[in-house]
């Protein structure tokens, strides 16, 4: 429990841990809302060599979109739990993808290949050094998440999950919605307060 308290406490102190707020219907994003459609963003260079647009995931019944980076403590804290998820999911036509916007060189692509691969990450890891996903949906922190149904309109954004520390979740928000998409349902929570390190965006 003190470990974990004291991971926290450090990644709050190493990237200004923020927890957004404002918005329009949604409370926790002020850029986009409940059934807005997903950016269609294309040719963003992945850690296997590749350009993934968003069109790639036109077959999934589900896309997860993360956005992480590799130096942000809490969202390294997820990482086993998103590519637990994807085991877990992906036979069932869900897709998760994580990009990252961030600027550091530590986030630069090669360093994120090197990630991926000590990680073994099992899920499209994207750069998107112009930031113009991550300004399109209105991410602020890594890991902010987004679920899109079928027709690839917002069903959920937000946190993963309630808490950093694994013994103390209470509410599983990505699994949640995904699971009511999956039966044809709204989820009963469309959204969470995302918790993380800020995101860095250029100044235009």
């Amino acid at each position: 429990m003190k470990y974990q308290s004291a991971v926290f406490v450090s990644a709050t102190l190493a990237c200004g841990l923020l927890f957004s707020s404002a918005g329009l219907a949604a409370k926790f994003n002020k850029q986009v809302d409940f059934g807005d459609k997903a950016p269609d963003f294309k040719d963003l260079e992945g850690v296997d060599g590749k350009t993934h647009s968003f069109a790639n995931y036109k077959d999934a019944q589900v896309v997860v979109l993360t956005f992480i980076c590799n130096h942000c403590p809490v969202a390294q804290a997820y990482e086993k739990r998103f590519i637990s998820f994807v085991k877990q999911f992906k036979k069932k036509g869900v897709v998760f993808v994580a990009i990252s916007c961030n600027k550091e060189q530590s986030d630069w692509l090669e360093k994120m290949k090197q990630r991926a691969q000590q990680r073994g990450f099992n899920f499209d890891y994207l750069q998107d050094p112009t930031q113009k996903v991550g300004r399109a949906l209105g991410a602020t922190v890594t890991p902010h998440l987004f679920v899109f149904d079928k027709d690839r309109r917002i069903a959920y954004m937000g946190a993963f999950d309630d808490s950093l520390n694994p013994s103390r979740i209470e509410r599983h928000y990505v699994i949640d919605a995904v699971n009511a998409l999956l039966r044809g349902q709204q989820p009963e929570i469309k959204e969470s307060r995302q918790f993380g390190c800020r995101i860095e965006y250029e100044r235009k």
